[in-house]
């Protein structure tokens, strides 16, 4: 009998071991990755300064803002990385080699994930910008640990702040809760401040993504070559070529001629925007018939089909919530991986889910620094500033965090929320879960009818070269009409 014991707690003990392991290897693998995406945008002139004392606090400050980068990547990747070990363990039940993937080492990831990301937002990140803009207190000596004290002082007062303003608001919606001690700190207020900021990262959401995926095809449209209809891309880059070289010569003689210098700054304008065309012009021209003709096309579809789908999926998520329960976003201990597939259309369905997933995540992304408010926030490379830094990880972090539950309340997935993050006090809100179902087919399905509209028409107009003509040109001066009259005039 003790020796089953001991075989037991052996057992348990290498299970514990080897998924630390696993943990430690992905983790260090994403901090590697993080800190080359990082070093790749950061100011260099911020760690080659004379001052010892700088450069060692930027330094700090970019560990921390790669420690942040990775855990908000390994959010990102939850999702996927669970539902593809399902489905490996669904092909492979009885393999020895996948022994080491089971639902313990899924779950103790979700679990770390929340943790570490959790504490970037309350303290790293808070700490690094205090750190890097600290410079000790007045009269005491200069140095690290001056800025140290001087940061973690903040951060107290910080930590504080947002405490009361915690109890505050659950004083005015759950005035049970307030009543509870500050012993109760890390079972009452911790929570309700997790699921603040994971509504707050939903809500975000909610904006960016329909925005995104408008943005997608224009931005996906501006890295590939453009096929275009009936027009001479030699004449085109032959005028493009003389126009540039007369900039040019205007530009080199501004020197001698005084009403040039009036209009340099125009003139320099003008002769990017030229220039940039030329090289578009000479893309286009190098490219290939199969890239030209039919990689933007298959591109274009490709977005249009994952958009669609993700609407469609979402609008059977709505009629889900009102004809089942099961429907509705909630937690799970066990995950149970190997069972059963979480997709009704087996392995297929589960890599399509998580193409969806990740898709979804980049059309967040990009719809966030797409967006007039965050626009400054635009990493730059070689000449992003570490408080730019510091932001930019903050919202990547607060976007990829909620990234599962806002997958799983769209209904995406079906894999449930494990640990922690199953536990958000507004999940078990039918009203609220409706509603944003709701918003996001609406507003995904009014922005996908606006950009394929326009889109269609731009195109169109610059084929037949209606865009050529000295008057601005817009919806209401060229009707559709026109542009066929015109289409089937030249192709006659």
């Amino acid at each position: 009998m003790e020796t089953d014991d001991v075989s037991v707690r052996e057992q348990l003990f290498h299970n514990r071991v080897r998924e630390t392991i696993i943990c430690v290897l992905l983790f260090t693998c994403l901090y590697m990755v993080s800190y080359l995406i990082l070093t790749h945008f950061k100011k260099t002139a911020e760690f080659v300064t004379d001052d010892i004392e700088d450069a060692t606090v930027n330094k700090i400050a970019l560990w921390l803002c790669t420690f942040t980068l990775s855990v908000a990547v390994c959010a990102v990747l939850l999702l996927p990385i669970s539902i593809l070990s399902n489905e490996v363990l669904l092909t492979f039940p009885h393999s020895y080699y996948m022994q080491w993937l089971n639902g313990s080492l899924i779950h103790g990831l979700w679990n770390l994930v929340f943790l570490f990301s959790n504490l970037s937002l309350v303290f790293l990140m808070p700490f690094a910008y205090f750190f890097t803009e600290s410079e000790g207190f007045a009269g005491s000596k200069k140095g690290v640990m001056a800025r140290v004290y001087e940061a973690v002082v903040l951060l107290l007062l910080l930590a504080l702040l947002v405490l009361g303003i915690v109890w505050v608001a659950s004083a005015l919606l759950h005035d049970n809760i307030a009543r509870k001690s500050l012993y109760d700190l890390w079972e009452y207020y911790l929570p309700y401040l997790y699921s603040g900021i994971s509504l707050f990262g939903v809500l975000l959401l909610l904006l960016c993504t329909p925005f995104g995926l408008s943005r997608m095809f224009s931005v996906t449209g501006s890295l590939l070559v453009k096929p275009r209809l009936l027009e001479d891309v030699e004449d085109t880059l032959c005028c493009t070529v003389f126009e540039e070289d007369s900039l040019s010569r205007k530009l080199n003689c501004g020197s001698t001629s005084c009403w040039v210098k009036l209009d340099m700054e125009a003139m320099k304008k003008d002769y990017q925007a030229v220039r940039s065309k030329r090289v578009a012009l000479e893309m286009r021209r190098k490219a290939s018939p199969w890239q030209r003709n039919l990689g933007y096309p298959l591109a274009m579809l490709m977005l249009l089909a994952l958009t669609v789908m993700c609407v469609l999926m979402v609008c059977f998520n709505v009629l889900e919530l009102l004809l089942d329960e099961t429907a509705m976003p909630r937690g799970m201990e066990d995950p149970h991986l190997g069972m059963a597939s979480f997709s009704m259309f087996g392995s297929l369905g589960a890599a399509v889910q998580v193409v969806l997933i990740l898709y979804l995540m980049v059309a967040s992304v990009v719809g966030f620094y797409s967006s007039p408010l965050f626009t400054g926030l635009m990493p730059r490379a070689r000449d992003t500033n570490l408080t730019q830094m510091i932001a930019n990880c903050v919202s990547l972090l607060i976007l990829s965090s909620a990234l599962p539950v806002f997958s799983r309340t769209l209904g995406i997935t079906r894999f449930d929320l494990l640990g922690d993050f199953g536990r958000y006090n507004w999940l078990g809100n039918f009203y609220i879960v409706f509603l944003y179902n709701m918003l996001f087919a609406g507003l995904t399905s009014a922005s996908l009818i606006k950009t394929v509209t326009w889109a269609v028409q731009r195109e169109l107009i610059r084929a037949f070269g209606l865009h050529r003509l000295p008057l601005t040109v817009s919806r209401s001066t060229v009707p559709f009409r026109l542009l066929l009259a015109s289409g089937l005039s030249k192709i006659q």
